[in-house]
């Protein structure tokens, strides 16, 4: 394009509308080479730092996504850095750019993208906004921190912080089987146990009592091999689980039930099992609880944390790991994920 017959918009000066359109173009060109490269797509800059593990984190909260539905998983709350796609989703990013790429800069566009796709303007902003909020989807504590402050553009001074970054986190995500999850216990605000399931966010709950429970029960029996929750955070350490015990529940309940009866050496089984047919293998421990589940149970429907005494403090359960077959993982590594370097 003629860079010299550019339209000044918002304000900007005729080198800095260059320099932002030159940019989007920059970024379609790099999408499209990248498409075919790996499944996701990630937009990193050359002058950042990233927290430990990244990667891991990343590629943990795209696969425990309950739907393919979303657009953008933001790990950092700053202009376009952290930002992951879908590979196939790039072409519709780049067609749209490309019409606008004079415009505006990137970021103002894909708040655009969104609202044409889901947005009904005979609703609210509030309606869109809900709306916008699926298909965007924000990380915290941000992953990234942009640390340099000369940009390529010449005379601008970068010196915007993510005041996330840093951060401890207060929860803990896993890519855990798809599942329903409910409890008898009342939510606090929008500290939701799926959220809690699905890494999001912890889950935040009044006084427990003896007979609440928090059931996960999977869409499809699955083999379960180990199994881990973490309950407080740093901010309420003293807000954990006392006397609740962990249970599953066995699809195949004839070779359970089998298991649950064989006595140990003292003569007594070694499991106990509930009326409802739920098997006791473990306890929290200092708000912990971790274990192996025993493989002669077979694939389990369901699994269950049962409070059994009154406890006298509100509960937060932070992190939630219950792990499949390693093959999971395995598929996802012969793919690979796109880190997309382009400074500011």
């Amino acid at each position: 394009p003629d860079f010299s017959r550019l339209r000044e918009s918002f304000g900007d000066p005729k080198e800095r509308v260059r320099w932002r359109t030159k940019q989007n173009l920059d970024y379609c060109f790099l999408m499209m080479y990248a498409q075919s490269k790996g499944t996701y797509y990630v937009q990193l800059e050359d002058d950042i730092v990233a927290r430990p593990n990244f990667f891991t984190t990343m590629k943990n909260f795209a696969l425990q996504q309950p739907s393919e539905e979303w657009m953008i998983l933001e790990f950092s709350q700053l202009g376009f850095i952290g930002k992951m796609f879908k590979s196939v989703d790039l072409s519709l990013i780049v067609e749209f750019m490309l019409m606008f790429y004079r415009d505006k800069p990137i970021d103002w566009l894909l708040d655009h993208i969104m609202w044409v796709k889901v947005c009904n303007p005979e609703k609210d902003a509030k309606h869109c906004d809900r709306q916008k909020a699926n298909l965007r989807i924000r990380f915290k504590p941000s992953l990234f921190q942009h640390v340099g402050t000369h940009s390529s553009l010449a005379g601008k001074i970068q010196k915007l912080k993510d005041k996330d970054f840093g951060k401890q986190a207060l929860h803990k995500g896993h890519a855990n089987p798809l599942a329903e999850v409910t409890t008898s216990l009342k939510t606090y605000q929008h500290f939701t146990l799926e959220k809690a399931y699905l890494g999001e966010d912890f889950f935040w709950a009044f006084t427990p009592v003896a007979g609440d429970f928090i059931r996960i029960r999977f869409f499809t029996p699955v083999r379960i091999e180990r199994y881990f929750f973490r309950s407080g955070n740093i901010e309420h350490p003293g807000d954990k689980l006392f006397n609740t015990s962990v249970e599953v529940l066995p699809f195949d309940n004839i070779q359970a039930e089998k298991e649950a009866l064989t006595e140990a050496k003292d003569r007594t089984p070694k499991y106990h099992r509930t009326e409802d047919g739920f098997i006791r293998i473990g306890m929290f421990q200092n708000g912990i609880a971790e274990g192996e589940v025993n493989p002669t149970f077979g694939p389990l429907e369901a699994m269950r944390l049962s409070v059994v005494t009154d406890s006298p403090v509100w509960v937060i359960l932070s992190e939630v790991r219950t792990p499949k077959e390693f093959e999971r993982f395995q598929k996802f590594w012969r793919n690979s994920v796109v880190d997309a370097c382009f400074p500011a």
